[in-house]
């Protein structure tokens, strides 16, 4: 009888398996056709013959998807729901798999040495993206998860790594790194599911075995009444095991093994749950979603054991803040907390008396570990109708509140949401600015105090998206956090030293140039200053690349090194806005620089304190054997004042505006012809 019901719970597992796999196969049949034909057809710079060889794959990859839809929808009308042998399908399914899987790698590998660099970044973005999602999908079955993950990520990586050029060296790291974590968290699924699915199949074995008891013993009952006892005994302890098996599968599905909290769908379970009782009463809730700041760096320093421990310290101590089943772990260092019948103001006293609960220091392992949250607040039905909508608002105001300063608490407002719609939409239509010409570079005259004559010129980037001009002091940190820095950057490099190779104005003109943190740091920067230098024929000597202060905030021996080499090859350093970031003597002395330029919020505070920074300022880079350039000259007064004090060099609305090149020449022929 055991041996029986065991076969019968493992042909159980495996049908659940195979239902499983094809089941959520159908959405995977159309990304991978979509992904695949993007992949072959977006991009237009293949020669013929790599065309129409990527044609015959791409034909073979849509017959065999088509082959494996038809397959599935056999499956779906003829066996699903239905007791059914699943070795065969599952058979079928597997050769399907494997055969995309070949057909990913071999693509990868046929044509990576013809793809563009914005092809290859695609292909790796969309072979990623499809292995993110095969590792959850796949996951009943260890074997098409670790095949097909490891066919769509190694072979284009080890491309990338074996590359001569080695351009791609760091993404085909990323791909590798990619890949071993989509095998770890591919295995933790699949455990979890088979120990789900042992744990169904279980269940109904010992339900069928209790109803075969009960009539057994209905039976009994009219001929041994004296056994009664025992047998309602036997059936109180299978419906203990019953019961336990239930809360076993509830554990699993609902709760967070670490925190013993509600996990992401139990606690989404509950949340709608209040939603429906508080719309009744016609009440209020609110939603805080908290994220805990510097838990990263305790991972990384101390280690994942260290950062479990603090894990289950802090989930102990937002319990005391909430009712029971009110807090769960959304994921990670995540927390979200439901306050029933709460208005903004109760929120706000329950989210900083959690802040003041987390930022008491914890010991873990003998290491002392102090942490901060920042809190992001919604309100049901002020800001959203149901969960889903509650916890992203929360979520979106928790992080704009950490990136303008963490540790703090915000509520969601639809002015937030508005400005950060707008910054996403601005962030993508950044990635194709270049590509649509929206980008232009105006320039600046810098006038040579003694003479009265203009010295150089600085490139100020603009940007004209859909008629509306963003100003940089919005769209440059956009680009940074979103990485295309080094991209935009190196297109302004270009673009004005071909402008200045073209101005027929006095010999030995200079270029100003905005470097950002990201730019200066980033592995391509010297390769495409040499190549604008070499191409337009502009001396090094004539290009000034300004270095904000806060360049002393990062890796100060590295940011040291790499202005050495621009040193060495002869190229200007300015420093710009000094005195507004973080230098210090010492830094400005370990680094040579040839010009300070002075912040323009000094030039407009006329006041003595301003005059004296100023002046200090000049007789710093005296000492330090470099020259000084005001911004921000308006009027005739600040111009002679600043002239008086001793500034080498003079910018701003006094002499002109930030002009296009055109009318710049117009502007120089008009002062200096």
């Amino acid at each position: 009888m055991n041996i029986q019901q065991e076969s019968i719970s493992q042909t159980e597992v495996e049908r659940d398996t195979t239902d499983m796999l094809i089941g959520n196969s159908f959405v995977g049949f159309l990304m991978t056709v979509f992904a695949f034909s993007g992949l072959v057809f977006f991009f237009g710079n293949d020669t013929p013959s790599t065309f129409t060889l990527k044609l015959q794959v791409w034909a073979a990859m849509v017959c065999v998807s088509l082959i494996r839809l038809v397959d599935a929808l056999y499956w779906r009308i003829n066996l699903s729901g239905k007791p059914y042998n699943p070795r065969p399908a599952l058979i079928r399914f597997s050769a399907g798999l494997y055969i995309t899987g070949s057909i990913w790698a071999l693509y990868a590998v046929l044509f990576y040495s013809s793809m563009a660099t914005v092809e290859l970044a695609a292909t790796m973005i969309v072979l990623a993206a499809m292995a993110g999602g095969a590792g959850t999908v796949l996951s009943p079955n260890k074997h098409l998860v670790s095949f097909y993950c490891t066919a769509l990520l190694v072979p284009m990586s080890l491309c990338a790594i074996t590359d001569n050029s080695g351009k791609f060296f760091i993404l085909g790291i990323l791909g590798i790194v990619f890949w071993f974590g989509i095998f770890i968290s591919a295995f933790r699924y699949h455990r979890f599911f088979v120990s789900t699915l042992h744990l169904k199949a279980k269940n109904n074995s010992l339900m069928e075995q209790m109803k075969i008891e009960r009539i057994e013993t209905e039976k009994v009952n009219k001929l041994l009444i004296a056994s009664n006892e025992k047998l309602d005994a036997s059936n109180a302890n299978l419906e203990a095991e019953v019961e336990r098996r239930t809360a076993d599968l509830y554990r699993l599905s609902n709760k967070d093994p670490l925190t013993n909290l509600l996990n992401r769908n139990g606690f989404l379970k509950h949340l709608n749950n209040l939603i429906d009782t508080t719309r009744a009463l016609e009440n209020t809730l609110a939603l805080l979603f908290i994220d805990l700041d510097g838990f990263k760096q305790v991972n990384d320093s101390l280690g994942h054991k260290v950062g479990d421990v603090v894990l289950v310290e802090i989930a102990a101590r937002l319990r005391n803040y909430t009712e029971e089943n009110h807090l769960g772990r959304w994921g990670g260092d995540e927390f979200v907390a439901v306050i029933p019948y709460a208005n903004v103001d109760t929120a706000k006293a329950v989210a900083h008396a959690m802040r003041s609960g987390v930022t008491i220091p914890i010991i873990a392992h003998d290491n002392q570990v102090t942490l901060d949250a920042t809190i992001g607040i919604a309100m049901f039905p002020a800001h959203g109708d149901c969960a889903v909508d509650l916890i992203q608002q929360a979520d979106l105001t928790m992080y704009d509140q950490k990136r303008k300063h963490r540790g703090s608490i915000g509520v969601f407002s639809e002015t937030l949401h508005e400005e950060i719609k707008r910054e996403q939409r601005l962030c993508e239509r950044l990635r194709s600015a270049i590509d649509n010409r929206e980008f232009t570079v105006f320039y600046q005259p810098i006038i040579d105090v003694a003479s009265n004559s203009l010295s150089s010129v600085e490139a100020l980037l603009r940007w004209n998206c859909d008629g509306e001009v963003i100003s940089p002091a919005l769209f440059i940190p956009l680009a940074e956090r979103s990485g295309l820095m080094p991209e935009i950057g190196a297109w302004v490099l270009n673009r004005a030293l071909i402008d200045l190779s073209h101005w027929q104005f006095k010999s030995g003109l200079a270029m100003s140039i905005n470097v950002s943190v990201a730019q200066l740091l980033d592995d391509s920067f010297f390769k495409t200053l040499d190549s604008a230098l070499k191409s337009t024929q502009i001396s090094p000597e004539r290009l000034y690349l300004e270095i904000t202060e806060s360049v002393f905030a990062t890796d100060t021996e590295l940011v040291n090194k790499r202005v050495n080499e621009l040193v060495s090859r002869d190229v200007k350093i300015s420093i710009d806005d000094f005195g507004t970031g973080y230098s210090s003597l010492n830094r400005l002395q370990s680094m040579p620089f040839n010009f300070i330029k002075i912040d323009r919020s000094f030039i407009q505070n006329s006041s003595e304190e301003s005059d004296t920074i100023i002046r200090a300022t000049l007789l710093m880079a005296k000492e330090f054997g470099c020259k000084t350039i005001a911004e921000g000259i308006e009027t005739e007064q600040q111009k002679l004042h600043l002239s008086q004090l001793g500034t080498d060099y003079l910018q701003g609305f006094y002499f002109a505006k930030p002009m296009s090149a055109n009318d710049l020449i117009s502007w120089y022929n008009e002062n200096y012809s």
